[in-house]
């Protein structure tokens, strides 16, 4: 939602991790998958939640609704007039473009002569966060995916569909002409870390790097993570964190197809913390700064993606500091 949003100049919101339902959604990751709302506007963006914001007992991954209530009552009711506002250190990274951290840094000025409290976080686990991620997600595609073999699901190629010469098993060429390349290339990346030999060096580790990931998060945030009996740091305490959406302005057509796949996975640098916590996060177009502007080609965007991150459960405040983000910088 966040990356596709934030190259085209909408909101895109993905709820905290089991909010909306995945009933029908085919699988990719488990742990990670989330519906979320393309929207023109931070305020359709939440009517679209509100709505489908509720229990289904065919997902079971859907939050049951006794927590959906614990959430509820934990929420303000009123709305907060200023904001503390966390600035992770960890994402001022060398990739980061001089255009987007021109408008980063601006939009941070702009909410802080509002009124709203900037305050420095410590995140360190961040820079370990996309290796994580591109172990588990590969991980669980692989295994989700293993049922799409042409006999029992989906596509399935015309003529013989093995290839004993090439000792290649029943389905490989299906499986082959089915899958694109990058689909291909993140199933062998999952069914390689699952195997027995790389399991413990690959896959076990990233799960403890995503729990320290959560725990970093929880110790930033002012409210507490329903979902852990501990109250959360003292060093720093704020209600949403705000970072940019991608490190660059979009790429073009031409830029993308020179990418090797280690520079594509590195567009998920932000966004890819959250979904492993499964907070939720919003991105929102704001306008770039004039002088900004006047370095870039005529039919360069003229906005750049600035992601908003809350504590598990807290996405009415999300809604709300983007609401602001909208208000003080339109594009």
């Amino acid at each position: 939602m966040r990356l596709p949003a934030a190259y085209t100049g909408v909101v895109g919101f993905k709820p905290s991790y089991g909010s909306l339902s995945r009933w029908g959604v085919i699988q990719y990751a488990n742990s990670l998958d989330t519906v979320g709302i393309l929207a023109r506007s931070v305020q359709d963006a939440g009517k679209v939640y509100s709505v489908l914001n509720e229990h289904d007992p065919q997902d079971p991954t859907s939050l049951p609704p006794s927590l959906r209530q614990r959430l509820s009552s934990l929420t303000s009711t009123s709305t907060k007039k200023t904001l503390r506002i966390g600035v992770p250190t960890q994402y001022n990274i060398a990739e980061l473009s001089s255009s987007i951290r021109t408008t980063y840094a601006k939009l941070l000025e702009t909410l802080q002569s509002a009124g709203h409290s900037l305050i420095p976080v410590d995140l360190p686990s961040t820079r370990h966060a996309l290796s994580a991620y591109y172990v588990l997600a590969p991980a669980e595609a692989s295994s989700n995916l293993a049922k799409y073999d042409g006999v029992r699901y989906g596509f399935r190629s015309s003529g013989p569909d093995s290839s004993p010469a090439d000792k290649l098993p029943l389905y490989a060429q299906t499986r082959g002409e089915a899958f694109g390349d990058e689909v291909q290339r993140r199933i062998l990346l999952g069914a390689y870390t699952l195997s027995s030999e790389a399991i413990d060096n690959h896959f076990i580790q990233a799960q403890r790097i995503r729990r320290m990931v959560q725990q970093d998060f929880d110790a930033v945030f002012a409210r507490q993570n329903p979902l852990v009996d501990r109250a959360g740091g003292t060093s720093a305490q704020v209600d949403v964190v705000i970072t940019p959406t991608a490190p660059t302005l979009p790429p073009t057509v031409d830029e993308v197809a020179r990418q090797s796949s280690v520079e594509a996975y590195m567009n998920d640098v932000f966004t890819v913390p959250a979904s492993l916590a499964g907070l939720p996060a919003v991105s929102v177009p704001v306008g770039l700064p004039k002088d900004v502007r006047e370095t870039l080609d005529k039919e360069d965007v003229a906005f750049a993606g600035m992601q908003v991150i809350g504590q598990l459960g807290d996405d009415e405040m999300v809604l709300e500091a983007a609401s602001l983000i909208e208000a003080t910088n339109s594009v």
